[in-house]
């Protein structure tokens, strides 16, 4: 019998408010956007404060899923590269702007779904979103997670 590991059983429970097509989208757009926009915040803050969360994100997704922690690390080097080169001064208010867009669309894709965010229910969850989105990308190229 395989070995139940959790981050399978984290991506089933996020998975059952996920269900409705429309909101799935909403989530491949909005989710990594979210994940840019909030390494913007951070950024703001001061550039190793947003090195820093990303490192420890790093580390949670590594006792995870060694496969997925290394889709986050490509997503979160290339994202961190692009605050690098953006003015400093635009970071803040576009990462305030589209964070807020963003969230809206999460917010009106659980109304679609007719179910609330999988966060209310286990603050984990803003972190496995992301690996949610990452999942179908793996499934389509045919790597294991």
């Amino acid at each position: 019998m395989p070995e139940h590991r959790t981050i399978d059983t984290l991506l089933a429970q996020y998975s059952e408010s996920h269900l409705n097509p429309t909101n799935e989208v909403i989530h491949f757009i909005c989710v990594p956007v979210i994940v840019f926009t909030l390494l913007g915040l951070l950024w703001s803050l001061h550039p190793l404060v947003a090195l820093a969360f990303a490192a420890a994100s790093m580390v949670y997704y590594f006792r995870l899923s060694r496969p997925f922690a290394v889709g986050m690390l490509l997503m979160a080097g290339a994202m961190l590269a692009i605050l690098a080169a953006l003015p400093q001064s635009t970071v803040l208010p576009l990462s305030i702007a589209v964070f807020v867009l963003a969230w809206i669309g999460q917010f009106i894709g659980h109304k679609i779904e007719g179910k609330k965010p999988s966060f209310f229910d286990d603050v984990r969850f803003l972190l496995i979103g992301p690996l949610f989105v990452l999942s179908f990308l793996y499934r389509r190229l045919h790597l294991a997670y």
